[in-house]
């Protein structure tokens, strides 16, 4: 299927999430306010931080996935992976990885931080964004795109710039916490190379699915990469 439900259900879908995901904005501008990711913070250290914040400016306590803080060497591991804490380096690219639930809609936000004067990092920075804007182009210009075109584009866009991807996807569903999971049909969930069904289509209750883009950009040979994820199709 690739139409859904208009009405005021649907509407309220994305009203939520919309909302969701302007909270997690706002709560890491004030994170880069407070500097909470900073040289000589543990990755740890700086999770917290960032948690006891959602909480006071939210009332958050809970987050659907795992609080990720990770910096230097520790940038180049997938999701799935639990590197050792280790305190960011005064040259370090680090990154945040949070999944805070608002009111029961789960945001799923990423971003990158560069410390120190490194050209290369400086430019995964600037290249995150912009890869990002450029995927959610394509996604808007082909009304019937697959995962597996979506995550080929981007797989494209990132060697074009010189990065390698760094997992074994760029996107998955969002919606309601818990979100729809279909161990059956996992690749469905995911931006992935498995996913030949269209993005714009609705799940097995007939509410239109909604996705998120995460990009994650590594570079093994220097030892570093960044991350940088939110909405695809809402904003």
């Amino acid at each position: 299927m690739t139409g859904g439900s208009a009405g005021p259900e649907e509407a309220q879908r994305v009203a939520g999430l919309v909302a969701a995901q302007e909270k997690a904005v706002r709560l890491f501008a004030e994170v880069e306010v407070r500097g909470l990711v900073r040289p000589g913070v543990g990755e740890r250290e700086a999770s917290d931080r960032i948690r006891d914040l959602a909480n006071e400016m939210f009332g958050t306590t809970r987050h659907w996935h795992k609080r990720i803080i990770r910096s230097g060497p520790n940038t180049l591991f997938p999701y799935r992976e639990n590197p050792p804490d280790r305190t960011i380096a005064e040259d370090d690219v680090a990154f945040a990885d949070f999944g805070p639930i608002f009111e029961e809609y789960e945001a799923d936000f990423g971003r990158t931080y560069v410390f120190g004067d490194d050209p290369d990092k400086h430019r995964l920075l600037h290249d995150l964004p912009r890869v990002f804007d450029a995927g959610r182009t394509a996604f808007a210009a082909d009304p019937h795109i697959t995962g597996k075109r979506l995550h080929a584009e981007v797989e494209r866009l990132a060697a074009e710039a010189g990065w390698t991807i760094g997992t074994w996807h760029t996107g998955h569903l969002v919606g309601e916490f818990p979100h729809e999971t279909n161990e059956g049909a996992k690749a469905e969930s995911y931006i992935t190379p498995d996913n030949d069904t269209p993005l714009r289509r609705t799940d097995r209750r007939g509410r239109v699915c909604h996705w998120i883009l995460e990009l994650h950009f590594v570079d093994g040979q220097r030892g570093f990469g960044g991350f940088y994820e939110q909405l695809l199709d809402l904003a």
